[in-house]
């Protein structure tokens, strides 16, 4: 029996912030991948730590997806779009403009020949702490994702295009001295089926990032078993080390570390945070690439692929030993370690070439005439 075992991997574009477009593909075919994850961030947004943008979303047309298509294909490449914001709190004029990003990237989508070529567009949910720290804060911020998104959805529905949502709670995206480090609403599988069941179109999915989960203390095996597979559409390839440290024990596996007087937390003997990110006692890592990591990967592919899952597997580099060193040289290994780790589990042996990703359909031109952009005001 034939196997069909044919997942691309793919490189999610976040760890080369600082390399254009054409050498950001020239890496992704030294790494042996399929496809690209372009980050299109806003160039005036708030976001320190991502803030890579690979296309020029202020003026891009229907020949601009023509000529991107024809360089994808070229080069052999896949693609789909993303940013990452909050778009249900923080800021209100913030919040508008992220909003009318998104909007922008599904546009994009949408001339890049959108769920026909496989091309999403990946974002964030964000959270409201304003609602959030009222009676009923959770129950708000889903009422109010509910509000913001339905004609967003619907709008991306209309252009044929689905919109995913990453698992991340960014757990650092505010100051330590906040309490609470839940900062994306589809951090947890319970609030993505809420989602779902408040917006049932099936113009959004989910990225699923088993990283985040690991931190949590939940087995994404788990997860996937009981999540709606139809909804998976891409999986965010990266690993978790939970570390076994003094502050764990202080501070306990369940809740962050808190930021507390320096001189009282020294007298104390206690460990605090040292950066915003510094709370949930673990390592940021890259699936065979340094060491061993807190998960079981094998079970985890061999699920999704039981459960029919064919998508790309999205390598998001943010390791200690990889990208966060700085050197590119480093980056690149680590992609080409995780991608060599996953080869076995997702591709089929090639009797000369050992396992080998058996080449996709290239990418079609749409025939579409170009369309206006939208803006949030107008689609509410």
């Amino acid at each position: 029996m034939t196997s069909k075992r044919n997942n691309p991997i793919w490189v999610m574009s976040s760890a080369f912030d600082k390399l254009g477009l054409p050498e950001l593909i020239e890496a992704t075919q030294a790494i042996g991948a399929q496809g690209i994850d372009l980050c299109v961030f806003r160039r005036d947004g708030t976001r320190q730590d991502h803030i890579a943008t690979h296309l020029d979303y202020d003026y891009f047309t229907s020949d601009t997806a023509k000529k991107l298509i024809d360089d994808f294909n070229t080069a052999g490449l896949r693609l789909s779009v993303g940013s990452f914001e909050n778009l249900i709190g923080g800021d209100p004029a913030e919040r508008i403009k992220n909003q009318n990003h998104l909007l922008k990237l599904i546009r994009i989508a949408h001339l890049l020949g959108g769920d026909a070529n496989d091309v999403k567009v990946g974002t964030f949910v964000g959270y409201n702490h304003e609602l959030g720290a009222e009676d009923g804060g959770f129950q708000k911020n889903l009422d109010e994702y509910q509000r913001i998104f339905t004609p967003i959805i619907s709008y991306a529905e209309d252009l044929g295009v689905t919109v995913l949502y990453e698992n991340c709670p960014m757990e650092g995206w505010r100051p330590a001295s906040f309490t609470t480090t839940y900062n994306n609403l589809p951090g947890v599988l319970a609030a993505r089926k809420l989602m779902y069941a408040l917006i049932p179109s099936k113009a959004h999915g989910e990225i699923y990032d088993p990283s985040h989960d690991v931190w949590q203390h939940t087995d994404p095996v788990d997860v996937v078993a009981q999540s709606d597979i139809s909804r998976i559409q891409r999986i965010h390839v990266k690993a978790t080390r939970n570390l076994k440290t003094r502050a764990r024990i202080d501070w306990g596996g369940m809740y962050p570390m808190q930021s507390v007087d320096a001189d009282l937390a020294e007298k104390a003997g206690v460990d605090v945070p040292k950066n915003d990110w510094d709370r949930h006692h673990y390592e940021a890592m890259l699936p065979g690439f340094g060491g061993s990591d807190s998960m079981d990967w094998r079970a985890f592919v061999e699920l999704l692929s039981s459960s029919g899952f064919t998508g790309p597997y999205e390598i998001e580099n943010e390791a200690g030993n990889s990208k966060d060193t700085g050197n590119l040289a480093a980056t690149i290994q680590g992609f080409q370690a995780a991608k060599t780790f996953l080869a076995p589990m997702l591709w089929d042996m090639d009797t000369e070439k050992g396992y080998q990703y058996r080449a996709s359909s290239p990418l079609s031109q749409p025939k579409l005439s170009d369309v206006p952009v939208m803006t949030i005001d107008r689609l509410s």
